[in-house]
């Protein structure tokens, strides 16, 4: 990529080090954001993240073994009124507890596919 850009190793490292889109491996099938803002530590995210971590097995920028999950922190979801939010994909649920994340993670791993005959 350095030599594509004809850029040094190193600016490319800080750069992609730098920015936490890019990443030097793909991410899981699901990828899940615990925010880290005020508003919601103090709702509850700290306790919110340590549960998450315990039940997916990883720390942030980590991805599950089954490449299920990857986890990532996010510094704020504009969904304050509904502290401590996540983000799972594109979707942002709030007022997030260990029960719904558990649903959640859940519904990942069981979403139906739907097959469609010829």
């Amino acid at each position: 990529m350095a030599r594509t850009l004809n850029q040094s190793e190193a600016d490319v490292h800080g750069t992609m080090s730098f920015y936490h889109e890019f990443r030097n491996s793909p991410p899981g099938a699901t990828v899940i954001q615990v925010c880290r803002a005020e508003s919601c530590q103090s709702m509850g995210s700290l306790a919110l993240e340590a549960y998450v971590r315990s039940r997916l097995g990883i720390d942030f920028h980590q991805t599950t073994r089954d490449n299920n999950f990857t986890l990532e922190p996010v510094y704020c979801l504009g969904n304050c009124m509904n502290s401590p939010s996540i983000r799972v994909e594109d979707e942002i649920h709030g007022d997030m507890n260990a029960a719904r994340f558990d649903a959640l993670v859940e519904g990942c791993l069981t979403q139906v596919i739907e097959v469609k005959a010829p």
